[in-house]
């Protein structure tokens, strides 16, 4: 069996072949991931790993959050008054952090982090404004005219009027760490907070709406797909695939086009190479093929196949990151690669992997198995120390005069996008199809 990656295994897993959610779709991947809950590790090597993301990693983000991030929806709710602190796409942190929680309780009863992440929900849920808006910056601004002078989000007052504000990229880790929350917990307190906030994003943008405009920064096309998958309401589906092939078209649209730093430059089928902003990218291309699984628009995966092949051919570092260029955290033209100005987000790398996975599970090809680990081994782990409390946000390749990691940055997407994507590894070593067992990580 040529697809099957035959690797020496050298930790203990355990492991079931329980079919995941996934396979309650009429449609989806050909190849079905087995889910990190059915997978124990036990291994020298991912095992403190692993620990150390549930013992340290998250509770360091939540708490890194608890001065600025978490009381932003505090306020927002009328729990309590001042400014606005921080930069207006950080409640996407607290989404992600809640997600990599929720994956831990998944794998074991944890009452004291469980009745923590409802506290913090139940703020989310009443920053939540009637008809479903969720978006921290803009409530405080125009529910305390006092703190105005502080901070102004992009729009001020006007919602969906800057779509750099990244209202929907907030969404997408919304809905993300929602469909978490409700598998790990079976509880709906956050699933119907997503659920509310998506039906307004589904009646506010389409064809002959108020906004029709793609997201300027791409991720809630993932976030709309899980909310299909668990909740089988074929609008959400629908509503990814509108946001991807408005995507490099003009007609009509209220704001122009973004260009190729946003993946903006032409319609999304007809991409080949590999442009701008690295997470973008990465998170578009797994959503397109999220929505080509879920609908079999194979077109979709032969663009992302194209732009795969450029990527690997001629972007791609020996350590499996992408993004070589600080200016715009963005791929550079073709064979640009430098050592010591690498950038290689975090995230970017992260993205990379969600890329890659999806990818395999389309074609049950090690090629794309074979990318996967060169980023997660190298490129995604740099990004946090053994203790699970310092990270990079860009990943050098050469630092002669000594680079340390970080306790936190001001824009934290990196440590938070680790806390959720750890607790999950498990759920990228095996896969079945038919009576085929992929083994896909080596330990």
């Amino acid at each position: 069996m040529t697809s099957l990656k035959t690797l020496c295994v050298a930790a203990t897993a355990v492991f079931c072949l329980a079919s995941a959610v996934w396979a309650d779709q009429k449609s989806d991947y050909p190849v079905t991931p087995v889910k990190f809950t059915d997978v124990r590790v036990s291994d020298c090597f991912w095992r403190p790993r692993l620990d150390a993301a549930r013992d340290v990693t998250i509770p360091d983000c939540f708490q890194k959050c608890e001065p600025t991030r978490i009381p932003n929806f505090a306020r927002a709710a009328g729990m309590e008054q001042g400014p606005f602190k921080g930069i207006y796409y950080d409640d996407s942190d607290v989404y992600k952090i809640i997600e990599g929680a929720s994956y831990v309780l998944a794998l074991e009863k944890n009452e004291k982090l469980d009745k923590y992440v409802d506290s913090v929900i139940e703020k989310i849920a009443g920053a939540q404004e009637e008809d479903g808006y969720l978006y921290t910056a803009r409530t405080i601004y125009l529910k305390y005219p006092q703190y105005k002078p502080l901070y102004t989000p992009p729009g001020a007052g006007e919602r969906w009027s800057k779509p750099v504000g990244n209202e929907l990229y907030n969404a997408g880790h919304l809905y993300e760490a929602a469909v978490a929350h409700y598998l790990a917990t079976g509880k709906r307190n956050f699933l119907d907070v997503a659920i509310k906030h998506a039906d307004l994003i589904c009646n506010t943008f389409g064809i002959d709406k108020k906004q029709n405009w793609p997201p300027e920064h791409q991720e809630i096309e993932i976030g709309l797909v899980k909310l299909y998958r668990v909740t089988g309401d074929k609008k959400y589906l629908d509503q990814a695939k509108y946001f991807l092939d408005l995507r490099g078209r003009s007609e009509g649209r209220t704001f122009p086009m973004y260009g190729r730093h946003y993946q903006d430059h032409q319609p999304v089928v007809e991409q080949t190479e590999a442009f701008g902003h690295a997470v973008r990218a990465g998170y578009m291309y797994s959503g397109m093929a999220d929505v080509a699984a879920m609908t079999g628009d194979e077109s979709y995966v032969k663009a992302i196949n194209a732009i795969w092949n450029n990527v690997v051919g001629t972007k791609l570092y020996v350590t499996g990151g992408v993004g070589s260029t600080r200016r715009g955290e963005a791929f550079e033209d073709s064979y640009i690669l430098p050592n010591d100005t690498a950038y290689c987000e975090t995230c970017a790398n992260i993205a990379n992997v969600y890329w890659n996975h999806r990818m395999f599970l389309w074609t049950g090809e090690s090629k794309y198995l074979d990318v996967l680990e060169r980023s997660l081994y190298n490129s995604v782990l740099s990004g946090i120390n053994l203790a699970g409390d310092h990270y990079f946000y860009p990943n050098v390749l050469d630092a002669p005069n000594g680079r340390e990691r970080s306790a936190w940055f001001g824009c934290s997407c990196c440590p938070s996008n680790l806390s959720r994507f750890l607790p999950s590894m498990p759920g990228y070593m095996y896969a079945v199809k038919d009576d085929c067992v992929y083994i896909n990580l080596a330990l």
